[in-house]
């Protein structure tokens, strides 16, 4: 294709200026709107390991409060159980795929009140737990070949429940800035409260 044709594409040579002006405004507009979301969602946090970074949506604020007070807190991030680390396109490959997921699914409301991990994570992290249990798995001989998940017997790893609601509020992270602040009474910020 050569240049002429493409600025001629581009420049929507051909139709009428209204129509011009319009597709510009929408294209725009759909732009626009997108570096807004990139924006609310925090989106480049993604590219980072901080557990932080999970509870930029409200679902995980529970799986986060359990795993900052349980065993693997001080040991390991969300993402040393939860992705994949054979190489860096597989674990930006799944980390983007499950984000998708993850924000279709909020954004259209349809999260389950127990979170369970996915088809596609599960193998992950049985994985990620072998490779870091490994020296405890040699000293076990289990009877059966058939090999389970390892949070069949280890059923707390987040908690003895696993809704929504599991952990009491006053554990619970508060949710981090997304860079807008709404103030609908017009009260204005850091003034101490008499």
């Amino acid at each position: 294709m050569k240049i002429p044709r493409i600025l001629d594409i581009l420049g929507l040579s051909g139709l009428p200026c209204f129509l011009q002006v319009l597709l510009y405004g929408l294209a725009g507009l759909i732009i626009g709107m997108g570096l807004v979301m990139v924006r609310i969602s925090n989106a480049a946090s993604y590219l980072y390991d901080s557990p932080e970074t999970c509870i930029n949506c409200h679902i995980m604020t529970d799986a986060y409060a359990s795993w900052q007070r349980g065993s693997h807190g001080h040991v390991a991030t969300c993402n040393d159980c939860h992705v994949p680390h054979e190489n860096m396109v597989s674990k930006y490959g799944f980390k983007a795929l499950d984000g998708t997921k993850h924000s279709a699914v909020f954004t259209l409301g349809t999260e389950p009140q127990v979170l369970e991990l996915s088809a596609t994570a599960v193998p992950v992290v049985q994985k990620n737990c072998i490779r870091c249990h490994q020296k405890q798995l040699e000293m076990v001989r289990l009877s059966s070949s058939k090999e389970q998940a390892c949070w069949k017997c280890h059923q707390t790893i987040h908690g003895p429940l696993r809704s929504l609601s599991a952990s009491p509020p006053e554990l619970r992270p508060p949710l981090p800035k997304a860079g807008f602040e709404f103030n609908p009474i017009g009260e204005t910020k850091n003034e101490p409260k008499e």
